[in-house]
């Protein structure tokens, strides 16, 4: 088994990588958006990546903060 080096770890580690996802879901899937990132985190806890599980959970997290904006916006 080879060892994974930060760079070829395809986990978001930056704000920009979490906004991009957080940007496309919400263009793809709108008022859902939040649901679908919970839902992969979900799937990746489940199966033991807590990486990638966390990082979902920032960009539902992201996501549903950006709702509450839009609604004080309005």
């Amino acid at each position: 088994m080879s060892m994974m080096s930060e760079r070829d770890d395809p986990t978001p580690a930056t704000a920009r990588d979490v906004t991009s996802m957080v940007e496309i879901l919400e263009g793809k899937h709108g008022q859902y958006a939040a649901g679908v990132a919970e839902f992969f985190s979900s799937v990746h806890q489940i199966k033991g990546d807590a990486g990638r599980s966390w990082a979902w959970a920032g960009v539902a997290a992201l996501v549903r903060k950006r709702e509450q904006q839009r609604m004080m916006q309005s």
